[in-house]
């Protein structure tokens, strides 16, 4: 894998990170989902209205994915209703890993070597690490369940977008249909909340659009990293975004220990160095 494909990833996680901070910190987080993917819809739509159709065989895999995306963003709404966010997102994320790397290994004809498979291991393992207090002090049934089905909706849209943008012919088509099909879940969630919308001060629709922005660069980011490496590989790197968004929530937000941050961090680290050697 070249240095720039895994850059891309790693930015690509640091804005992912960014943008769940932005969820985070919000009063009510369903709106706050709501209005970053209403800020996927408005560049996106802008594109789709500028760019040509992307190749017919990646359409079936563009609705695929906003199905998905759909399931995903009620799963992520409903785990966070049942658990905090410290506990849901290292497991939704945790899981993702090594089930993108088996489905497209049974999918896509993908085996990674060994060597790549440890890196995912060893990343995994810096996931659960970076939130390992909040895991201990228990997880709810229902909780846990949200976050497995999260995890599971994460690593099908990453396969399905991974085989759908290398048949596009067109990364950025596909990526601007994929954001602008976040329309579904905008209307969704915008009907659920529509009370509630006519109170949001226009600071609060300015950071949730800002942060669906964010969310749709590091979305394509990846998108264009996987017509090079892959798709285990790029998920495993993508998950990185969980040791960002602790070293953000320890520096601006006064979460957590340092010290297993840190250590989390190395972990992630050799599981970065691990995977860029081996492939």
């Amino acid at each position: 894998m070249s240095t720039f494909v895994i850059v891309i990833v790693l930015s690509a996680a640091m804005l992912h990170a960014v943008w769940n901070a932005i969820v985070k910190t919000a009063a009510d987080r369903t709106t706050m989902l709501g209005l970053v993917a209403l800020g996927h819809v408005i560049p996106g739509a802008v594109m789709v209205a500028l760019l040509p159709l992307p190749a017919p065989e990646s359409l079936p895999y563009v609705l695929a994915s906003t199905v998905i995306h759909f399931g995903y963003f009620y799963m992520l709404g409903r785990a966070y209703a049942h658990g905090d966010l410290s506990v849901v997102y290292p497991i939704a994320r945790g899981v993702v890993p090594a089930l993108v790397a088996l489905w497209a290994m049974l999918f896509a004809g993908e085996v990674l070597p060994l060597q790549a498979w440890g890196g995912i291991a060893l990343i995994a393992c810096g996931i659960q690490l970076s939130s390992w207090q909040a895991l201990r002090s228990g997880v709810g049934r229902a909780a846990l369940g949200y976050a497995v089905g999260t995890g599971i909706c994460i690593s099908a849209y990453s396969l399905t977008d991974g085989l759908g943008v290398r048949l596009s012919g067109n990364t950025l088509s596909y990526w601007a249909w994929g954001a602008f099909l976040h329309l579904f879940v905008t209307l969704f969630i915008g009907l659920r909340k529509r009370n509630a919308l006519g109170a949001l001060r226009p600071r609060t629709w300015a950071i949730g659009i800002g942060g669906g922005f964010v969310s749709m660069t590091a979305y394509g980011l990846v998108l264009y990293a996987k017509n090079y490496a892959p798709l285990g590989a790029v998920s495993a790197l993508r998950e990185t975004s969980v040791i960002f968004a602790a070293l953000i929530g320890f520096v601006f937000l006064k979460e957590g220990n340092w010290m297993r941050r840190l250590g989390a961090a190395v972990l992630m680290a050799g599981g970065v160095a691990l995977i860029g050697t081996s492939l």
